[in-house]
């Protein structure tokens, strides 16, 4: 059995403002094209009556023109979600190796994201020294900014 991993699916409210903070922040590369669907497909495979997306898929940095991808898409009509929280039943935050968490950190600031927790540095027994930091982006998802030695 062949098995790859291929993306992640991210809904936003406002997909075009949350590509280009992962684009400026992360460094992620847009991956043509834009994707505008609709139609009985759709509806039949989401079970989202009038299901319309709009959006684009996004490069992760570190893995070339193969690696896999964010996937950003902004749905109609859009289903009010109840919260996000690191410690949340399912899929909690999406994690990006980076050289300096702190730096990095205050790009998020700077581009419309936030904090959820400090800057930690420990050592894990058997695995080695990290710092990391739970921060979020502009519509609340939270992103993990870790950086091993």
């Amino acid at each position: 059995m062949n098995v790859r991993f291929v993306h992640t699916n991210l809904i936003a409210h406002d997909w075009k403002r949350l590509a280009d903070f992962y684009e400026r922040v992360f460094g992620c590369q847009r991956i043509p094209p834009e994707r505008d669907l609709r139609g009985q497909w759709l509806e039949d495979a989401t079970g989202v009556p009038g299901a319309e997306i709009r959006g684009v898929h996004l490069r992760l940095p570190g893995y070339g023109d193969e690696g896999p991808t964010l996937e950003v898409f902004q749905y109609k009509p859009e289903e009010n979600r109840r919260g996000i929280a690191v410690n949340s039943p399912g899929f909690a935050h999406i994690a990006f190796a980076v050289d300096d968490v702190e730096k990095i950190r205050d790009a998020v600031i700077t581009a419309g994201g936030g904090t959820v927790g400090a800057v930690v540095s420990l050592t894990i027994t058997g695995a080695g020294d990290i710092t990391f930091a739970y921060v979020s982006d502009p519509e609340g998802n939270i992103i993990e900014l870790q950086r091993w030695s």
